[in-house]
């Protein structure tokens, strides 16, 4: 697997995660760990992490 292949795949993998994160906190959905729920906060953070690796790996696999 070529570098550019492999930074694609990941630039869209985390893209989903993000996608993921921003329905969470549109619809509210709880997160549980055991007996422990996630607070959204944690979804924001991990929101703003994966939209930065989402592009980053996206910008790397699509540059000429």
């Amino acid at each position: 697997m070529s570098q550019k292949t492999f930074s694609i795949i990941a630039g869209v993998l985390f893209s989903i995660f993000a996608l993921l994160h921003i329905v969470r906190l549109i619809v509210g959905w709880h997160v549980m760990i055991g007996d422990l729920t996630t607070p959204m906060g944690v979804s924001w953070v991990a929101l703003v992490v994966f939209a930065y690796l989402g592009y980053s790996g996206l910008r790397l696999g699509l540059k000429g």
